[in-house]
């Protein structure tokens, strides 16, 4: 057998003594993938030997892998056909490497003394199969633990946790416990959040990363606050109007919705309730409290909102205002005056007269309901427009009726000249209060003439129109009649100009006493402030 066989070795080595020194080996390990190629270097460079050996041990066991002098190498059994030596620099170059090439390489490069070295191999598994489990298929938020577990094949593997692209922290909730071959990632009282990212797991050893595919768990929550919309409606609304109130909460699934009048469930579902509804339940004639109530069949909460109050009121259609049909005299008629509304409920009645408040007092009276006015007896000023305003919480209307109160004639009036010169025109009206309005008759000196209207006029007076004008004033509703009398003078050309008159004469007067008592006071003044010589 050849001088370096692997069973003449330790004689050689005995022979010629052992040498320790400094490491010919680079610091290990080395990692390297199973069915991949390693090669392990030395940190010298082209020494000089006798024979260079490389030995395996895994701690229990040991075999020699190969053993090369200048001229030979022979290589043991288990590593025949993937195992090379480099006689140059003595690298040891395995493959395909087998879970069973993991351990501790020694080499001794034996010339006068021996040096050696030794160096850790590892051949480690591919990362393979990163693969998230959930312990429940669904959760519910603030209820439930969930625990994921990413398994993975592979050697020395290191796990770590993503949602997202960002990491997953361990905190008072969550926690992280990593085995060899798997992860466990545990969250406690489960939010919705926590699982948004998605989720991700991570297996890694010093060769290769893998990741899982992305994960995602349901959490389902809620209902969250209930909220009704508006949330302060209107103390009174119209039956006639276009409104609804609509029920909303954060849920998943989505909640289903009651409502309730007065805590009492009603026959509705759904996020909207609307005033048909409402009616249809005839809960709308006085105040009441509606509220939505949210439920997940999922978390199996129930939450009830806020509660809106209000009442539904069926406006007042309109008014109408009846009153007397025959003819009213001032003075000898009474007249009733009804107010009736059509629809809704009236809460007020008020009455009015020309845009003015009633109030009942001396001839006015109000009934206790307000539904009639009574005036007895009538006089002229309760002509006019009277009306009814009707009022409720949602409406108000009104309606109206005319009063004619027939009256007068009053005392007739004749204005116009009572002098004017011959051929001058003449205009006398005569005019007197009454409804209907007056008919009118002229007489002169007790003649009746055939004027007929309120004017009576003479377009060139003439000597023989001096005389008594009669205006009679005839109202033929009432059959009351009123005359008034003016006299007219008719003169010559400029009469009526010739001398002053006795007013302008005083005038005169006047003005010529003031102007003599300013000049003698004017004088007075002057002598008091200039002293006079004594001409003696």
């Amino acid at each position: 057998m050849d001088l370096f066989a692997f069973k003449t070795l330790p004689f050689l080595l005995s022979f010629i003594g052992f040498c320790g020194g400094e490491s010919i080996l680079p610091p290990g390990p080395i990692d390297a993938n199973v069915g991949k190629t390693v090669t392990l270097t030395t940190l010298v460079d082209k020494p000089e030997y006798l024979a260079i050996l490389w030995n395996y041990s895994d701690g229990k066991n040991s075999a020699n892998v190969v053993t090369g002098s200048k001229d030979s190498v022979t290589v043991g059994k288990p590593y025949e056909g993937r195992a090379t030596l480099n006689r140059t620099n003595g690298y040891l170059t395995i493959g395909p490497l087998t879970a069973a090439d993991s351990g501790d390489y020694s080499i001794s490069i034996v010339s006068t003394g021996t040096r050696t070295g030794e160096i850790k191999l590892r051949v480690l598994e591919p990362v393979s199969n990163v693969l998230i489990k959930s312990n429940l298929p669904e959760a519910i938020e603030h209820n439930s633990t969930v625990v994921l577990t990413c398994s993975a094949k592979g050697s020395s593997l290191d796990f770590t946790w993503s949602k997202g692209s960002a990491p997953i922290a361990a905190d008072a909730r969550i926690t992280v416990k990593n085995e060899a071959l798997s992860s466990t990632l545990t969250i406690t009282d489960v939010l919705r959040t926590d699982l948004v990212g998605p989720i991700f797991c991570t297996a890694a050893n010093k060769l290769q990363t893998e990741k899982s595919a992305p994960f995602s768990l349901t959490v389902y929550y809620g209902p969250d606050e209930v909220a009704i919309s508006p949330p302060n409606p209107p103390k009174f609304i119209s039956s006639k109007a276009n409104f609804s109130l609509s029920c909303s909460a954060g849920s998943s699934p989505p909640a289903q919705f009651t409502w309730y009048h007065d805590q009492q469930p009603m026959e509705a579902g759904g996020p909207i309730l609307t005033l048909e509804v409402i009616k249809s339940h005839k809960f709308g004639n006085t105040t009441g409290e509606y509220t939505c109530r949210a439920k997940n069949e999922k978390t199996v909460r129930n939450v009830a909102s806020a509660a809106a109050v209000f009442a539904v009121i069926e406006p007042i259609s309109s008014a109408a205002v009846s009153g007397p049909t025959a003819t009213l005299i001032a003075g000898n008629s009474t007249a009733s005056l009804s107010c009736q509304e059509a629809g809704g409920t009236v809460e007020t009645r008020t009455w009015m007269k020309d845009g003015q408040t009633l109030t009942a007092g001396g001839r006015q009276v109000i009934s206790a309901d307000k539904k009639s006015l009574t005036i007895k007896p009538l006089e002229k000023e309760d002509n006019g427009e009277y009306t009814c305003q009707l009022s409720n919480s949602v409406s108000s209307v009104k309606g109206s009726y005319t009063m004619v109160v027939n009256y007068g004639p009053d005392a007739a009036v004749v204005t116009g000249d009572d002098a004017v010169e011959v051929t001058e025109p003449v205009k006398l009206d005569c005019s007197a209060a009454s409804v209907p309005p007056a008919n009118f008759t002229w007489k002169f000196n007790g003649t009746l003439t055939n004027v007929k209207t309120a004017q009576y006029v003479i377009e060139k007076a003439l000597y023989k129109n001096t005389g008594t004008y009669i205006c009679e004033a005839h109202n033929a509703v009432t059959g009351k009649t009123t005359t008034t009398t003016h006299k007219l003078s008719v003169k010559e050309e400029g009469a009526l100009d010739e001398g002053l008159s006795d007013g302008a004469i005083a005038g005169i007067v006047i003005a010529v006493l003031v102007a003599l008592g300013a000049a003698i006071g004017l004088i007075v003044y002057c002598r008091q402030k200039v002293p006079v010589t004594s001409p003696y």
